[in-house]
């Protein structure tokens, strides 16, 4: 019996030794199955294996880096610089002296976006603003030369044209649609090694930065900010959705260092568009405003601050609307605004005569009030010819590099075609360069029509400048 009781015990064992490595086993095939139910809190615990990585983990970017890169061009600046030195004669070097002479000066590089099939290429301001001559090297290693269209200080933006067809060319997408967290491409051609490509996601949108105030008493901003990786060669360059549509332009970097950092920040499509075909069809920008300077405060809700109405512009067409002072600006056409960017952003895409619902809160109070929008003029006419030739009666164009350095400027603006006006009146003579408009320094024809814009009526106005000659004036008038 005790053999048998022996016998049995140990068959006994064997079987639950058997049973329990088998269930072992199967709870370890079903790990990835598995919660565990803690006393302070739920704790799950889940495996992902590859397939599932490849599945939740990063979209697809192929589609989008293969369609853009064939679209970003790289931009090259000459400007001419005169210099003095020995003609090769030093006895006509011993009557008259060192020679003045241009020489070639290469300036700066950076990126651009192809965006019509006729050759049409965005880029920055800030890379051609000193150019000569522009040369863009596409991405097949074709160079060209490129005529400068048209530029928007105030916004950054330049327009250029090649004498090319059947570019291969990127489609605007809606800049508006995106949202924080959303995977986005950087695309540029900085040192003309064929385009680049880096990602990353939208950071913030509407960005206010105050850079573009450097280039324009008028900056506007509402930038996409990006931790794409951007550096300086990439100004100009495209941003791009998963979609491979074209949502901004590259232009700023913020880093103590001038490379990449983490933050990069675009111009979106919203203000790109209107930009662009304001240039190319009038070869300026038509400004539309509301008429009204805001101030921040806080509203009922501590936590967030409110756009208040500080000033009502007499005469502009928000005060013809009935907006007040103390009114709060919520939203424009359905879309909300609560920050001065993104009102900039809403505007930019409209042109003087244009009518915007405005959202206002009133005596706590929601009400839309109809605006028209109206020109720096405070009228809504499209400004036709040149941006400031109905206020003072006189065409500009930009101050040749060589003009600067022999002037010793780093601001101007050339008066050209004096006719009937205030110019004219007050003595300006063509040629004349105007450096600053009531001590403030300007570099387009936009900067000063904005300057006399924020002037009242019969207010005083400074003009600052310096003839070819050297001999440096001043002229004063009312407007």
């Amino acid at each position: 019996m005790k053999i048998k009781n022996l016998v049995l015990m140990f068959f006994v064992a064997v079987c639950g030794g058997i049973i329990a490595v088998f269930a072992y086993t199967r709870i370890l095939d079903n790990h990835e199955n598995l919660s565990y139910d803690a006393p302070k809190g739920n704790f799950h615990l889940t495996s992902l294996d590859s397939q599932n990585i490849r599945d939740v983990s990063y979209p697809d970017l192929t589609f989008a880096a293969e369609k853009a890169v064939h679209c970003v061009v790289h931009v090259k600046v000459k400007s001419m610089e005169e210099r003095y030195g020995s003609s090769g004669n030093p006895f006509y070097d011993f009557f008259y002296g060192p020679q003045r002479r241009q020489t070639p000066r290469e300036g700066f590089v950076g990126s651009g976006v192809i965006i019509s099939a006729d050759g049409y290429i965005i880029t920055n301001n800030h890379v051609i603003s000193r150019a000569d001559e522009i040369e863009v090297a596409l991405n097949d290693r074709r160079m060209f030369t490129a005529k400068l269209i048209g530029t928007d200080p105030s916004t950054d933006l330049a327009l250029l044209k090649l004498d090319e067809n059947d570019l291969p060319y990127l489609t605007f997408g809606d800049s508006e649609a995106i949202r924080v967290g959303e995977w986005v491409l950087a695309v540029g051609n900085p040192y003309n090694l064929t385009s680049t490509v880096t990602a990353g996601i939208v950071s913030a949108k509407a960005r206010h930065l105050g850079v573009n105030s450097r280039q324009s008493e008028m900056g506007i901003e509402s930038f996409i900010q990006t931790d794409a990786a951007v550096n300086p060669g990439n100004s100009g360059g495209a941003l791009v959705n998963i979609r491979g549509e074209l949502i901004g332009i590259n232009s700023v970097i913020l880093s103590q260092s001038g490379d990449f950092s983490g933050n990069a920040f675009a111009i979106p499509t919203t203000i790109v568009r209107k930009v662009i075909d304001d240039l190319k069809e009038f070869g300026f920008v038509q400004r539309a405003f509301l008429g009204l300077e805001f101030k921040k405060q806080k509203g009922e809700d501590k936590d967030k601050e409110e756009l208040y109405v500080a000033r009502v512009v007499e005469d502009g067409g928000a005060a013809a609307a009935g907006i007040k002072e103390g009114d709060v600006i919520t939203g424009i056409n359905n879309v909300p605004v609560r920050t001065f960017a993104e009102v900039q952003e809403q505007l930019s895409k409209y042109r003087p005569n244009d009518q915007v619902n405005v959202i206002i809160v009133r005596d706590k109070k929601t009400q839309q009030v109809a605006v028209t929008l109206r020109n720096i003029e405070g009228n809504t006419e499209i400004l036709r010819g040149d941006a400031s030739n109905n206020i003072l009666g006189a065409k500009f164009e930009e101050v040749p590099s060589k003009d600067r350095q022999n002037l010793d400027i780093k601001s101007g603006v050339k008066v050209k075609d004096v006719g009937q006006g205030k110019l004219k009146s007050a003595g300006i003579r063509n040629g004349f360069i105007i450096t600053a408009v009531n001590d403030k320094p300007v570099n387009s024809a936009s900067d000063i029509q904005a300057i006399i814009g924020s002037v009242e009526s019969k207010g005083r106005i400074l003009i600052n400048g310096v003839y070819p000659n050297g001999q440096v004036t001043y002229y004063v008038f009312a407007k």
